[in-house]
C-alpha cells in the first residue's frame, strides 16, 4: 500500500489546520501512521490519493444508506 501522495497532503495540511486533521479522531495518533487523504468514493468504496481502494466498514453519517457516490 502506497501512501506518497498522502503523506505531501498530511505535510501541507499540517501548515494550515492544526494538527493537520480537522478531529483529533483522525490524528491517527493514538494508533500511529497518518491519515489517508480521500480522493473519491463509490457504493462503499473510497479511494485515497494515493489509488489505494478501501472498504468502508463503519459506513456512518450517509453512506450506509446512500453509499458514498452512485454506484
Amino acid at each position: 500500500m502506497t501512501s506518497t501522495a498522502s503523506q505531501k497532503f498530511f505535510s501541507q495540511a499540517q501548515q494550515i489546520i492544526p494538527g493537520g486533521v480537522n478531529s483529533p479522531v483522525r490524528a491517527f495518533r493514538s494508533v500511529g501512521g497518518e491519515p489517508r487523504f480521500i480522493e473519491r468514493g463509490e457504493g462503499a468504496y473510497f479511494w485515497d490519493v494515493d489509488g489505494n481502494r478501501y472498504l468502508d466498514y463503519v459506513g456512518s453519517w450517509g453512506p450506509l444508506i446512500h453509499g458514498h457516490a452512485p454506484a
